[in-house]
């Protein structure tokens, strides 16, 4: 493995970061997107039979922010009712709705950042290949005007060398990139859309409990 970084020349150390910060944003956003991280299957309901007799109290509601994405959206809806118990049904609907943009923005972190790397690392083999091009040019413009034909072998295999491997590399960095994030864009979609049917539920919950 060294010895391909070795002759693919100094414009494969990009490529070579962009590889590592995409590996860490992929494993960082498994393990944040997890289903009961985000909207676990049972809290709509438990949130609903806790309530069923009226608003729950501080502790309660806290206890439901701290347990998921979803969790903070029907906590704001709790806290609404609680210091304003006469709230109009449309105050109720922004105020989960500002929560679940809030949500949204932190599901979606990092996204545009692994999209950046699926974009650029292309262009960063790209650039490795200009470069190797541009050595293989220079080793043929180099060469002694009674020299044979095809000018140094060795600039020629090192900068066709630096060509393939670059332009291979940054493919080989932007594909699992760019399939990785319309899997996890794909993923905050369908996280999305459930806790817009949650939080439409909840709502009509909730104006059964106002006073």
């Amino acid at each position: 493995m060294f010895s391909i970084i070795q002759a693919a020349g100094w414009p494969i150390w990009p490529l070579i970061l962009c590889s590592v910060l995409g590996l860490a944003l992929v494993i960082e956003r498994f393990v944040s997107l997890k289903t009961a991280k985000i909207v676990p299957p049972k809290l709509l309901d438990e949130a609903i039979m806790v309530s069923r007799n009226g608003v729950p109290g501080a502790e309660v509601v806290n206890h439901l922010e701290q347990n998921s994405a979803l969790g903070e959206v029907l906590a704001s809806g709790f806290r609404a009712l609680l210091n304003n118990p006469r709230i109009s049904e449309s105050d109720l609907r922004s105020t989960l709705e500002g929560a679940g943009r809030l949500s949204a923005s932190k599901l979606q972190r990092y996204l545009g950042a692994l999209a950046t790397i699926a974009s650029a690392a292309p262009l960063l083999g790209l650039l490795g290949t200009v470069i190797g091009m541009i050595s293989i040019f220079g080793s043929q413009g180099g060469a002694d005007l009674g020299a044979a034909p095809g000018g140094n072998p060795e600039e020629l295999a090192h900068g066709i060398s630096i060509a393939l491997y670059n332009t291979a590399f940054g493919l080989i960095v932007a594909i699992p990139a760019l399939i990785f994030w319309r899997y996890f864009r794909a993923r905050v979609d369908d996280y999305l859309l459930s806790m817009e049917l949650a939080s439409e539920r909840f709502v009509r919950h909730l104006l059964t409990l106002r006073k």
